[in-house]
């Protein structure tokens, strides 16, 4: 028993670890940086005349002639549906996945309804939610249907991957499922429900564009579709620079607060 206390000590007290600027960053950061030479280049030459791909400085440039007064409403309107769409839609998977664990009878045919709603083509069932709703709540809902079914399975698989012995040990002192899901199984599925979570973040962030994609008074949607019509190309880009930025930002942060939290989750080489 000692022995045991003193190979445990060290893991019990250490610190959770810093999050270092690893390789695979750096590299990550030079494809960027080597994308947006290209890309300036080809749209310097190939496609100067067309300006049907504007070069990175132009576009840029446009986006400060647009200013913070265009994009900070229509990020700030994005923002708020893919947030809120983000929590709900995940606060329903976790709650699924754990109504599986602790009633099984109601895995089969939950799930089956979880892969169809995965496989109902968005752009479909968005006038379907248009109808029903007004407002925010369509571009909600949908943003809210684009992370549940990642989430729901990233939960069920880190539930069920729990310790056997450690069940074990809770079965064996008369502990039911409720008290394996809280004692044990909640804790080693928050690796594998964050990886999902990182996912989810930026399927939130899609999920809401394509919603505003039915109309509405502001939103990157709105202003993408109103860009294309008025063929202005350099917004178009700028826009989706945004965009992209946005969802960019939520699975990193979604990365660093897992991190945090999961210090003794397997990571990769630094």
């Amino acid at each position: 028993m000692s022995s045991t206390r003193e190979t445990l000590r060290p893991a019990i007290g250490s610190r959770p670890p810093k999050i270092r600027l690893s390789g695979s960053l750096l590299g990550g950061a030079a494809g960027v940086a080597g994308l947006l030479v290209v890309w300036q280049v080809v749209g310097a030459t190939a496609f100067q005349s067309s300006h049907v791909i504007p070069t990175p400085t132009s576009v840029l440039s446009h986006m400060g002639q647009d200013g913070w007064s265009f994009y900070w409403p229509n990020f700030r309107t994005t923002f708020s549906e893919a947030f809120k769409g983000w929590v709900f839609g995940n606060l329903l998977a976790i709650t699924v996945a754990m109504l599986f664990v602790v009633a099984p009878i109601f895995e089969k045919p939950l799930l089956q309804l979880g892969v169809a709603s995965y496989c109902l083509p968005s752009v479909a069932i968005l006038p379907i939610f248009a109808i029903i709703w007004s407002g925010q709540t369509p571009k909600v809902v949908l943003a809210a249907l684009s992370v549940f079914f990642t989430t729901l399975i990233g939960m069920l698989v880190g539930l069920k991957s729990a310790d056997a012995t450690s069940l074990d040990v809770i079965h064996a002192f008369g502990g039911g499922a409720v008290k394996k899901l809280t004692k044990v199984r909640l804790r080693a599925s928050l690796p594998s429900l964050f990886a999902a979570l990182r996912i989810a973040a930026p399927a939130a962030v899609l999920g809401a564009i394509i919603g505003e994609f039915i109309g509405g008074n502001s939103g990157l949607g709105v202003a993408l579709i109103n860009s294309e019509q008025a063929l202005d190309i350099p917004r178009t880009w700028g826009i989706a620079l945004v965009a992209t930025g946005t969802a960019g930002v939520a699975y990193a942060v979604t990365s660093v607060v897992g991190r945090l939290l999961t210090p003794w989750a397997p990571r990769g080489r630094p």
